[in-house]
């Protein structure tokens, strides 16, 4: 792993449902809480109807000795965010200590900031920073509907300039390609949101000529074509079948069935986890952002952190050798 993670106790401190299906979680920390940057997530400790399970969320802008999150419930999905649907003031729970794997550079003169969905709560705070520091920037902001978007109406308020939101249910959608165009050659973008999303910037930031190290992005591991459902891999060369459960991904079953794997991100975005696909007798669901279009469709190698297949079963080589 890339840092020990430093796991504390904490208590939930605040619980409210602050948008349609997206709940906002504040937890008072055992111990000192070292001040942490926009962008910054916390690992936590769910509980789920098969075991425990760590679950990874994006930290909001929050008061010392405190960690905040926006949790968005997704009924069909692994079952971590229904857990954490489930907690009220007094609970307490396990967490990390945030670490920052989307830090702002703070080397560009402007700043494009883009957001889908749930995919504000790390923007939110940069957005927050941009103006405390005096640089210029804009926030594109899009949802579904317009009841699902967490912090829309705050933050048309506090920065009613730099804001644009987009909803759904009024016929709107974010022009990625009209917004990339205007952003001035040394800007840089920061975009988070479903996979598809992130797609349709990489498309269209590749087809504007802009350089790779200028374009920044965020993921979540629970956006793909289908939804989660059991499978089975049987792992070449070690003689084992692994079963791996609707609400744990292939990595979590492959460690958990004593499979030494190579890790880091557990988020897509490394491709370290990446596993060869030998066959497999269902689609493979691609969720992560390490994989090229092409590589995904030639469906010969997968992100064991968040992809799966969408039922079925394969055969997979990890990398072991006799």
């Amino acid at each position: 792993m890339r840092n020990k993670l430093d796991w504390r106790q904490a208590v939930v401190s605040h619980a409210e449902e602050i948008a349609d299906e997206v709940k906002l979680l504040e937890f008072a920390v055992e111990g000192n809480v070292p001040r942490f940057d926009p962008g910054s997530h916390s690992n936590f400790r769910v509980s789920l109807g098969s075991g425990e399970a760590i679950r990874t969320y994006s930290c909001l802008p929050a008061a010392p000795g405190h960690i905040r999150i926006a949790v968005k419930r997704h009924d069909n999905s692994r079952g971590g965010s229904r857990f954490m649907w489930t907690l009220e003031p007094g609970k307490t729970i396990a967490l990390t200590i945030p670490e920052n794997r989307f830090e702002l550079a703070w080397r560009a003169p402007y700043y494009l900031l883009m957001a889908g969905g749930i995919g504000i709560t790390p923007i939110y705070g940069m957005a927050l920073a941009l103006q405390q520091r005096g640089i210029p920037f804009r926030l594109v902001y899009g949802g579904r509907t317009r009841g699902v978007m967490a912090f829309a109406d705050g933050l048309e308020s506090q920065l009613p300039d730099q804001v644009v939101v987009h909803a759904g249910d009024a016929g709107q959608r974010i022009d990625v390609a009209a917004e990339i165009a205007n952003l001035p050659a040394d800007g840089e973008l920061y975009v988070c949101g479903p996979i598809a999303m992130l797609n349709s910037v990489k498309a269209a930031w590749q087809a504007a000529g802009r350089p790779m190290g200028r374009l920044r992005y965020e993921v979540f591991g629970d956006s793909g074509l289908y939804a989660e459902a059991p499978f089975q891999v049987a792992v070449q060369g070690l003689d084992r079948t692994v079963d791996v459960r609707a609400d744990q991904t292939l990595l979590e079953a492959l460690l958990g069935a004593g499979v030494e794997m190579i890790y880091d991100c557990q988020r897509g975005e490394c491709g370290l986890c990446a596993v060869e696909v030998i066959s497999h007798d269902a689609p493979i669901d691609h969720r992560d952002v390490f994989f090229s279009e092409a590589e995904k469709a030639d469906g010969k190698r997968m992100c064991a952190c968040v992809s799966r297949l969408a039922d079925g079963q394969a055969v997979i080589d990890v990398g072991y050798r006799a």
